[in-house]
């Protein structure tokens, strides 16, 4: 898993409410997706996309200078819907390695640490605050994310504290999922095997057999 420290890059705002991840991602086209890679195309396609599968140039993330954004705005409860991990490799797949909203479907908020990608929940009208700066300079503006020192820095220098869980905070500045951090403790887990072993050893005679 990529590490994440700290960010400047160029933020596209996606405001509306109750984004599900069958708009992230839609469900037929993970039919026959078996790795990684391959998603990255059809992320929010159904904003991105019109009917005839063309480009919907007024979409955010069609537009010069968000195309190439990793940092997305976004409305209340983002990434609501049914549970699935993809919805987080689509957007990983497009460059985003930061999403900032007030509320985030909970699912999908602990899937963004499992792949490397920030959640940073802040309140609606810093959201706000910062959307308004972006588009005001017609997204040519950057915002600026240190995960250590838990802040949002926006386009006119003005700074907005963010918390995220201890544990969660070392797991991406080390870019570790959760069986990156199990392996951590590798060595005291064999260690307790060969006590368990030693004190216990009808239940790995059961396990061998």
């Amino acid at each position: 898993m990529e590490k994440f420290t700290t960010l400047r890059t160029a933020a596209a705002p996606l405001l509306q409410e109750n984004i599900d991840t069958d708009t992230i991602i839609p469900m037929a086209k993970m039919v026959g997706v078996s790795v990684r890679g391959s998603l990255g195309q059809w992320c929010l396609a159904p904003l991105r996309y019109l009917p005839d599968g063309s480009e919907n140039p007024a979409f955010v993330l069609n537009r010069a200078p968000y195309r190439g954004a990793q940092i997305l705005l976004t409305g209340p409860n983002f990434g609501c819907g049914s549970s699935r991990e993809t919805a987080v490799w689509a957007l990983e797949e497009i460059g985003i390695r930061c999403v900032i909203g007030s509320s985030f479907g909970d699912i999908f908020f602990n899937n963004c640490f499992q792949n490397g990608v920030l959640p940073v929940v802040v309140d609606r009208e810093v959201v706000n605050e910062l959307a308004a700066e972006v588009e005001a300079r017609q997204g040519a503006a950057t915002i600026g994310v240190d995960l250590e020192g838990g802040v949002i820095t926006a386009p006119s220098g003005k700074t907005h504290p963010f918390t995220v869980q201890e544990n969660r905070k070392e797991a991406l500045l080390l870019g570790l999922d959760e069986i990156g951090q199990t392996l951590r403790h590798d060595a005291a887990i064999s260690a307790f095997q060969a006590r368990d072993r030693l004190a216990r050893p009808w239940i790995y005679e059961a396990g061998e057999a």
